[in-house]
């Protein structure tokens, strides 16, 4: 029996998705063949991304059509990382919002001034545009 369960969420970005597993300081493997993601007892599912949260268990991304979906023995995270499956896609919306953003606000030229507020996890962007 799979310890495995899913996560859906909007991210879309791959570029955006990836500097926000950096962001968290955590290491992942990307590959469009798939890659393994570890669960109790040594259970493996297939991913196009793994990251490595502890030295048994990963959270993997596979991307769809409308997003992607977060997949990990959820229980295993929480307990050799110390986040849970809430905590965890928080953290990583909040770091791929943020990218997400700075993206397509320079794609329009815009310049930007960032805020961050590390202790209560606030993010204050300014964006202006001349001209």
């Amino acid at each position: 029996m799979s310890h495995f369960s899913t996560v859906e969420s909007k991210m879309k970005d791959l570029e955006c998705i990836l500097e926000a597993i950096k962001d968290l300081g955590m290491e992942c493997v990307h590959s469009e063949e798939g890659v393994n993601v570890r669960g109790y007892n040594q259970q493996l599912e297939k991913a196009d991304i793994s990251i490595k949260v502890s030295g048994k268990y990963d959270v993997g991304i596979r991307l769809t059509e409308n997003g992607c979906e977060l997949l990990a023995d959820w229980w295993g995270v929480e307990a050799t990382r110390g986040v849970n499956e809430q905590q965890f896609t928080n953290q990583l919306q909040q770091r791929y919002a943020y990218h997400k953003v700075v993206k397509e606000l320079k794609a329009k030229h815009y310049t930007l001034d960032m805020n961050e507020d590390k202790t209560t996890n606030v993010i204050k962007l300014t964006a202006t545009k001349w001209g």
